[in-house]
């Protein structure tokens, strides 16, 4: 029985418990991806949220140039 939780086998969020196991690894950084952890899966390869996050951008259009000569 854990000192911490008191449940055998450790409560999920227990310090103590296992993680929980990896089902694939990102595409982009290569850190794991656990198991009940959301990911994205974009033509077959899976990307962490992470990485979604720092490739995002915003669509512009390209701003006319009135002064032209």
């Amino acid at each position: 029985m854990c000192d911490i939780c008191l449940r055998s086998p450790c409560h999920p969020r227990c310090p103590n418990a296992p993680e929980p196991p990896v089902v694939t690894s990102c595409i982009h950084c290569g850190e794991h991806i656990h198991e009940g952890e959301d990911y994205y899966n974009i033509d077959g390869e899976p990307w962490c949220e992470n990485c979604i996050d720092d490739c995002r951008t915003v669509a512009e259009a390209d701003e006319p140039d009135y002064f032209e000569d």
